[in-house]
């Protein structure tokens, strides 16, 4: 047999139809598939108890800073 063959020829296009066919399916169901989830959104209180530990460090620096004497220019 040899590759001129008309039934080599056949089983040749059905391979790479096959194949081509393969490719088409997995890109598809890749780009359809459920894309990473992200961090839900904070909740009211999680926001409230960042916004007062920043405020409590806020107030510290500024106490520290008043406490330290002027640096002469």
């Amino acid at each position: 047999m040899s590759f001129n063959d008309p039934i080599v020829k056949r089983y040749q296009r059905l391979i790479v139809l096959g194949l081509c066919s393969l490719a088409v399916f997995s890109i598809v169901a890749a780009c359809t598939s459920d894309g990473p989830k992200g961090l839900p959104p904070p909740t009211p209180d999680q926001v409230r108890s960042h916004a007062d530990r920043a405020f409590e460090k806020l107030k510290q620096e500024e106490q520290e800073r008043a406490a330290q004497p002027p640096v002469p220019h």
